[in-house]
């Protein structure tokens, strides 16, 4: 009788402890985000970039976790945009532009992120976007003729709204 009664009074402390745990409110967290307004810009910007380059391109926008928030494609661009995609989508994962990415799996005995991940691409053109110390996405532009005319174009878009991000 002795033992049941302690086996009750501890199985109701235990289970008063989980209640009271359970009564506190779930913790709050905060962070920032592109607004669809200024991905707009962004991705114009950086189209316009590449146009006065004389390359039609398409342009995606993803937020922190790499789903997809914008894509644009130019008149008579002749590229698709799942390339711009994986390009925006490596960038905000990866926290690393794709041509740094390319550079780090390319030495040898490097991880390969790549390998595992279908939508990772390393191919340049793909840019983080950060608010302050803060990674927010990626931005990706595909159809230049190098990688590299691809992350200038991508970096000539962030520039036009450069102060509103910190």
């Amino acid at each position: 009788m002795m033992r049941f009664v302690f086996l009750a009074s501890a199985t109701l402390m235990t289970l008063g402890g989980i209640g009271g745990a359970a009564s506190q409110p779930l913790p709050t967290q905060t962070s920032k985000f592109l607004p669809l307004d200024l991905a707009v810009v962004v991705a114009q910007m950086a189209m316009a970039a590449c146009k006065a380059k004389g390359f039609d391109v398409s342009v995606t926008i993803v937020d922190r976790a790499g789903n997809l928030k914008l894509a644009l494609i130019a008149d008579g661009a002749d590229v698709r945009p799942d390339v711009s995609h994986r390009k925006a989508y490596a960038a905000a994962t990866r926290l690393i532009t794709t041509v740094e990415l390319a550079a780090t799996i390319a030495k040898p005995g490097a991880f390969n992120p790549t390998l595992y991940d279908p939508m990772m691409v390393a191919a340049g053109g793909g840019v983080p976007i950060k608010a302050g110390s803060e990674f927010i996405g990626g931005i990706g532009v595909g159809g230049a003729p190098a990688g590299e005319i691809d992350e200038d174009c991508a970096k000539a878009g962030l520039a036009k709204i450069q102060s509103r991000l910190n």
